[in-house]
């Protein structure tokens, strides 16, 4: 409405450069558009990619679970169950980790959290 009055009041300047920011507007829809599609094109190429890998996981294991992160969800109830049950809440007391135990599991966390660390290091540097 506002549109139609300035262009009636302001002649053909006003006019022309109401145009010109529709067609401003018309080819900013245009690129949104565009990259929106690019977008969800990525989106489906990653999870087709995500589908795959766990399709080839259970074709080499035989299931979807890996034997590294069944070791890694155990150390994680372990410590979940130190810091929630035992400190947050107070609702008990878990002995210490010692000997080989506690070095198995501090080494399974530190691969767990380090190996995709050294695998970005190692694309980095290939490039």
């Amino acid at each position: 409405m506002w549109m139609a009055i300035i262009s009636f009041l302001g002649g053909p300047v006003i006019s022309g450069l109401i145009n010109a920011y529709k067609a401003k507007l018309a080819a900013g829809n245009v690129e949104s558009k565009i990259a929106a599609d690019l977008a969800a094109g990525e989106i489906a190429a990653q999870t087709a990619e995500t589908n795959a890998q766990n399709q080839l996981k259970i074709a080499e294991i035989g299931h979807p679970w890996e034997p590294e992160k069944l070791a890694f969800y155990i150390v994680l109830v372990f410590f979940a169950k130190c810091v929630i049950w035992d400190t947050m809440l107070g609702l008990g007391t878990t002995p210490a980790l010692r000997g080989d135990v506690s070095v198995w599991a501090g080494l399974i966390i530190s691969y767990y959290y380090g190996k995709r660390t050294f695998q970005n290091v190692a694309r980095i540097i290939r490039r």
